[in-house]
Formats: structure tokens, C-alpha cells, sequence
């Protein structure tokens, strides 16, 4: 008799559906799913798509979910030359290996802001497999160093989806991302966590959610190492810049300031803040989202002219702040001429984030629609496949 495909159902378990709740989703009977999960019959390949987009995995995890559930017929390497996920646990967990994915990881974080999700998303997901796996299967402190290392990935994980808008996604592997760091045990990890987690409410609009998640992540903070305090501050900031509070802001990015110094960990993750002129960038993005563009305009020039060019990503979403302020001080055609220059990067990089700056550009810039600026900011967003009946709002 075929095993029981445990791994599966822990999914669909995680996810918060029932048999009958999935069933329903992918348009089978319950009973089909119940099939599927004592390993009796496989899913027929029509469905497939559908349990991968449920349970919001792709096709090729599902594969190898299901292929780990059976034994391992149809092994799947996830990352090439490293180990198999089905062979994990047949196998001794080197300690090596933690430095070895640690290096990978910060790695990953430095290619992001030249490539961006989509060239990252796959192996960062397939990576991510096997460091949990390894996790569960260690012992003793390596366990426990592996599970701060799936924290890291599911960070990653998530970032790179919310970078490339799929907030759905992102919440999830957020959600994932608290639990491993719960798991880890670890005050670092868990107000990384939690830091993390007040971005994504930031990218949300959710300024008061900002504010209380990286509120918790500094509420011990005597025990946070200077990184994690930056980075929860500087959130905090971001959010209270949602709600209208200036010197709230400010206030939170000068302590931030007086914490940057000290960040000396070795940490993977967590290592932008290291950027010259990061709680600048903070500052200016926070200023031009409160109305100020003069102010934000002043930083974004002495931050730009340090900036990397090789950074397309970040450079892109940072010009196009640029952007949005000098139309808000009216040098809309000089907007439109940065903005000419970040509309490639959008399609090359895949960042909704950056794309989500330049239609911000296009709405400040609404009432010029109709004079020659607008016209031409409109042919090039057009041309980027934005649909301008719905865009100008």
C-alpha cells in the first residue's frame, strides 16, 4: 500500500484548509483529496496547477511533495550538487552545511538589488526546502542554527514576493518566517521577524500595524543586537510617516542613527542597513510621503550621487521617489525624464515595488494628463502595459 503523503496534508494543514475547503477550491470531491493524502491515486495533471496555486507552492514543489510522500520515486534535486529533499533524512547533517547556506544566503541578498524577484524567487524557494528539512532532522544546537537559517530564507522568501507584489504570497511566508524564528528560539530572529513583518505593512498602507510589530520587536529591546534595532525603528518610523507624524519620524530615525554605527554582527541577513546613506534613504522616502518634497528632494540628491549604478533595483525605486517629489515641486519635466530611465528597470527586474513608486508618479501628475509631460509619462507607462483608463485615478 502506498504511504500515507503526510507532507501534504501538513501543507494544506498550514494553509488553514480542510479536505472539504480544498476540494472545493481545486473543484474536486472531498473524497479525492483524502485519496491523494493516503497516497491511493496521484493528482490527475489538470489539477495540479490548481493545488499549487491553492496551496501557493509551484507545480514543481507539489511534484515534490508528492514524490517525498511516495518514497522518493520521482527524487527532485533542489539545488544541484548540495542534497535531495527525499534524502535529507537518510543522510548525517554536516555543520557545514550552515555556513555553507548562510553564504548563499547573504549572497541572495546581495544579488536582489541587482536582479530583483524574479530571477531570485526559485532558487531562493527551493533553498529554503532544504535548510527547514535539514532543520527538522538535526539536533541539538545545529537544530536550532538551522532553524535561524529557515528563518532567514522564509525573510527572503517573502521579501522577494512583496517586492514583486504578490502580497498574498508574502504574507504567508511572513507568517511562515515568525513561526521558524519562534522555533529557533533565538530574540534576534524573532524581532527580525517581526521587523519584517512591519515592512510588509508598510508596503500595505498600514501605518498603525507598522507601528505595533516593530513596537513588539523593540520591546526587549536590551537584549537586540544593533542591527535588529535599526531595522525596527526604521520601520516604526515609516509607519508613524503613514499616520502623519513628522517628528514622530524623525525622532525614530535619529535614534536608528545612533544604533547604525554599532552594527557589527555577522548576520546574513538584515546587511542594507550597512548601505551608504541607508536611514537616508528612510528619511527622504518618509519626508516626500508626508509632503515635503523640498526636503525629500535635498536627500535624494546627496544619496544619489553616492548611489551604485550597478543597484538597479533599489536605484530604480529610489529615482522614482525622486521623481514623484520633483513633480510635487513642479519640475514635472524633469520627473518625466528620471521616470524614462526607471520604466526599463521595471520590466527587467519584475519589482511591483518600483512600478507601484512610478503610477504614485502618475497620479501626483494627474492634472497635467493633458499637457505634454503627462501625455508623455502616460506613452511610457502605457508602453510598460499599464492600462491608462484605469491607472489615472
Amino acid at each position: 500500500m502506498a504511504s500515507r503523503r503526510h507532507r501534504f496534508a501538513v501543507h494544506r494543514r498550514a494553509l488553514g484548509y480542510s479536505q472539504e475547503r480544498l476540494a472545493e477550491a481545486i473543484g474536486v470531491e472531498r473524497t479525492t483529496v483524502a485519496r491523494w493524502e493516503r497516497g491511493e491515486t496521484d493528482p490527475q495533471p489538470w489539477a495540479r496547477p490548481k493545488i499549487a496555486e491553492v496551496l501557493q507552492i509551484s507545480v514543481e514543489e507539489l511534484d515534490t511533495i508528492l514524490a517525498h510522500d511516495r518514497g522518493g520515486s520521482r527524487d527532485a534535486t533542489m539545488v544541484p550538487g548540495v542534497l535531495s529533499i527525499a534524502s535529507v533524512g537518510r543522510q548525517h547533517v554536516a555543520p557545514e552545511l550552515v555556513c555553507y547556506f548562510g553564504a548563499q544566503l547573504a549572497g541572495h541578498y546581495t544579488a536582489d538589488r541587482y536582479l530583483g524577484a524574479l530571477h531570485l524567487l526559485p532558487v531562493a524557494r527551493a533553498q529554503h526546502q532544504v535548510v527547514e528539512q535539514l532543520a527538522t532532522v538535526a539536533s541539538g544546537e545545529l537544530r536550532r542554527e538551522f532553524w535561524m537559517l529557515a528563518t532567514a530564507y522564509s525573510a527572503l522568501v517573502g521579501w522577494l514576493y512583496q517586492d514583486a507584489g504578490d502580497l498574498k504570497r508574502s504574507m504567508h511566508w511572513h507568517d511562515v518566517m515568525l513561526e521558524l524564528a519562534h522555533r529557533s528560539g533565538d530574540v534576534q530572529h524573532i524581532g527580525f521577524a517581526l521587523a519584517n513583518k512591519a515592512m510588509l505593512r508598510v508596503d500595505m498602507g498600514d501605518g498603525r500595524g507598522a507601528v505595533d510589530l516593530a513596537s513588539a520587536a523593540l520591546a526587549g529591546q536590551g537584549r537586540l543586537c544593533p542591527k535588529v534595532r535599526v531595522l525596527a525603528l526604521q520601520q516604526a518610523a515609516h509607519g508613524l510617516s503613514l499616520m502623519g507624524d513628522r517628528d514622530g519620524c524623525d525622532r525614530l530615525i535619529d535614534q536608528a542613527q545612533l544604533f547604525l554605527a554599532k552594527v557589527d554582527d555577522a548576520y546574513p541577513w538584515g546587511n542594507a542597513c550597512r548601505a551608504l546613506g541607508y536611514l537616508d534613504v528612510q528619511r527622504a522616502t518618509c519626508h516626500g510621503r508626508l509632503g515635503d518634497p523640498q526636503s525629500a528632494l535635498e536627500i535624494w540628491v546627496e544619496v544619489l550621487r553616492d548611489a551604485g549604478a550597478s543597484s538597479r533595483r533599489d536605484l530604480g525605486v529610489f529615482r522614482a521617489r525622486q521623481a514623484t517629489a520633483l513633480a510635487r515641486s513642479g519640475e514635472s519635466e524633469e520627473a518625466v525624464k528620471i521616470a524614462a530611465e526607471v520604466v526599463p528597470l521595471v520590466a527587467e527586474t519584475g519589482s511591483a515595488r518600483m512600478l507601484r513608486e512610478l503610477i504614485n508618479l502618475r497620479n501626483v501628475m494627474i492634472a497635467e494628463r493633458h499637457e505634454l509631460a503627462g501625455r508623455n509619462l502616460e506613452e511610457m507607462l502605457s508602453g510598460a502595459g499599464l492600462d491608462s483608463r484605469r491607472q489615472w485615478r
